[in-house]
């Protein structure tokens, strides 16, 4: 895409973003990107955009390509689509996260277009592999500077300005279809199923496929009405610093995310992997201490370090020789709901290297699949019954300027179709106890049930 103007105006602060995003939350192609803010202590940067010019679908083996000038369908691979509807790029503005350009999902199954995956589970959502849309304007809402502007290319000046006007003023939301769940969730895996499954990965442990492998369990709800009432509720109770709502045409993507993917700021790479984690309690005191048995765990402390030589050895692979670091290992990080075990591994892209190739060489991310990353996933597709869809893959930005901020889609809960899904799970190693590993699966989904039986009838 090439872009002659570029455009900034300063908009008028507002707190909550959720209230100026509901405005056009019913608009298909509306995207907030959410960081969890005031709940969420990494909360700073939120995005919001609409209309975008150019949309990329895929499904199977084919992409179609939807602008001005009609439809195009395409078998080239996803990630390079993208990257060549984004542009040669241009010098972004150092102080606003997203300068215009990509935005959407890579679902885990996205995969099967880079590897040889056998396919055994079932598809039973049947919802495009990618979409992303190129966006030529956006809201940016800066909490910690509590500044917003809009930022944009080539928009003519009367839309510019009627952008500017509507973005400065909070309206009434519109009347929405009461979001409604009609079932209590219902587990694609029973508990001996789990066991089954948990026994097998533990088998092929013991024979050396794999050091690590990642199972999960998808919960699904009959429901009705309108998803972004759900998400308003969801950010309340489970804010995170990786949040989204995706209101695409045949699907809507809720995500709370708390983990980080790949970020690239002016050629800086950063990963934050986590691995192990711990419920929070109610008593401040068995809280702290949940902190303490987490950080001092051998086992959480050795899958971590696991995915953490994964990944570094996956942005290496795009990386200047000799960047990669890991300036911190096993941090605690307190959540709504949970605490986690998080490391961070950085590095420098390598130059003629862009944002797109990175993510392509790294998905999935591996702290979601085991390691090795191909086996660990072979062993997936075996023993859950159903694709995994969004869950596990990634949602976020990629700007015209090769700048990327993208999360793996943990607690993410999925709609389409007159039903509700998310998925939780973890990772299992030589030491795991089954019960454990099946209880922690429903910490994870704690907040997520919480929600769902909000609005149950």
């Amino acid at each position: 895409m090439t872009i002659e103007k570029q455009q900034f105006s300063p908009l008028p602060y507002f707190e909550d973003s959720s209230l100026l995003f509901s405005a056009i939350a019913d608009k298909p192609w509306s995207v907030f990107l959410d960081s969890g803010f005031p709940n969420s202590a990494q909360g700073r940067y939120d995005i919001i955009a609409t209309d975008p010019v150019i949309t990329l679908v895929t499904k199977g083996s084919g992409t179609k390509i939807t602008d001005a000038t009609g439809i195009n369908n395409s078998d080239e691979d996803p990630f390079i689509l993208v990257k060549q509807y984004l542009g040669a790029g241009f010098k972004s503005n150092k102080d606003i996260p997203f300068n215009g350009g990509a935005i959407g999902y890579f679902s885990y199954d996205l995969a099967r277009r880079l590897e040889n995956l056998p396919e055994i589970a079932k598809d039973a959502e049947n919802i495009a592999e990618m979409a992303v849309g190129i966006y030529s304007w956006a809201v940016i809402i800066d909490h910690l500077k509590k500044e917003s502007c809009l930022i944009g290319h080539d928009i003519e000046p009367s839309n510019w300005q009627a952008l500017v006007k509507q973005f400065s003023v909070l309206v009434a939301e519109p009347q929405l279809e009461a979001f409604t769940v009609l079932e209590k969730p219902i587990s694609n895996m029973d508990k001996n199923r789990y066991a089954q499954a948990f026994d097998k990965i533990k088998a092929y442990l013991k024979e050396g496929d794999s050091y690590q492998v990642n199972l999960a369990q998808r919960f699904c709800s009959a429901c009705s009405g309108n998803a972004w009432l759900a998400y308003k509720a969801l950010r309340k109770i489970n804010s995170a610093p990786f949040s989204a709502y995706l209101n695409f045409p045949e699907v809507q993507v809720l995500s709370s995310s708390p983990e980080r993917f790949l970020k690239v700021s002016e050629g800086e790479v950063e990963t934050k992997p986590i691995k192990g984690t711990r419920p929070r309690l109610s008593e401040d005191a068995e809280d702290k201490n949940q902190i303490t048995v987490l950080s001092e765990s051998k086992k959480d402390r050795a899958e971590n370090v696991m995915i953490v030589d994964l990944l570094r050895n996956d942005i290496s692979k795009n990386c200047k020789e000799g960047s990669v670091k890991v300036p911190k290992l096993f941090a605690v990080e307190s959540f709504a709901t949970v605490h986690h075990l998080v490391s961070t591994v950085k590095g420098v892209l390598a130059d003629g290297q862009h944002a797109l190739d990175l993510l392509r060489n790294c998905f999935p991310g591996g702290s979601i699949t085991g390691a090795p990353k191909i086996r660990s996933m072979e062993i997936i597709e075996e023993l859950e019954p159903d694709r995994r869809g969004i869950y596990c893959g990634s949602i976020g930005y990629i700007g015209f300027d090769g700048n990327m901020d993208t999360n793996i889609a943990i607690r993410t809960l999925v709609h389409s179709d007159n039903s509700i899904r998310f998925w939780a799970g973890g990772g299992i190693v030589n030491d795991s106890v089954m019960e454990d590993e099946y209880q922690e699966s429903f910490d994870k989904a704690d907040a997520l049930l919480r929600l769902l039986e909000q609005f149950k009838k």
